[in-house]
């Protein structure tokens, strides 16, 4: 039987979970932020979630939808449920997550003038350190702004050519 103490230490435990949890979470982007704005804000909170290790929250700008596209290494594969797949597939530990860098980022609004803009396209570089086998390359997204965030739609990423090629030994 729990002592009174411990009963009340977690109901405070508890009652702070509650109240300050919500807070933890970073705000939605404004519908007054331009693409330019607040798609580098999504990004760099992917980037601090994966380097963090945390997979699932890192994979929580992509459209939670059947219809989300994702291209890599000669593949589509559609829908949420299989980008996740294919992530924790190719990522089951921090360790082999590394630590990940964006560089570069191009930032397109997609639209025409006098339209609110509810799409962009975003060119970039990526690079993953780690200790076994470095990569990067480049990815292309298209982001959309769903329910007040901007989220990915489609994500093409690939290797540049000189970390796709296995190292020969000399």
């Amino acid at each position: 039987m729990p002592t009174p103490a411990k009963t009340f230490t977690r109901r405070l435990a508890l009652a702070a979970a509650i109240t300050l949890g919500p807070m933890c979470r970073a705000a939605p982007p404004t519908a007054s932020e331009t693409p330019e704005e607040a798609i580098p804000r999504v990004l760099m909170r992917q980037q601090r979630h994966w380097n963090a290790g945390d997979l699932e929250a890192f994979l929580d700008d992509y459209w939670r939808s059947p219809d989300l596209t994702f291209s890599s290494g000669g593949v589509v594969r559609r829908g949420f449920r299989e980008t996740r797949e294919r992530y924790l597939a190719a990522y089951p530990t921090p360790e082999r997550m590394g630590r990940l860098a964006f560089s570069g980022l191009e930032i397109t609004p997609l639209g025409g003038p006098g339209h609110d803009v509810e799409a962009a396209m975003v060119l970039g570089k990526w690079r993953l350190r780690r200790a076994d086998e470095p990569a990067g390359g480049v990815f292309t997204l298209v982001m959309r702004r769903i329910d007040g965030r901007w989220l990915i739609v489609h994500d093409h990423t690939s290797k540049s050519p000189a970390e796709a090629a296995p190292a020969t030994p000399e």
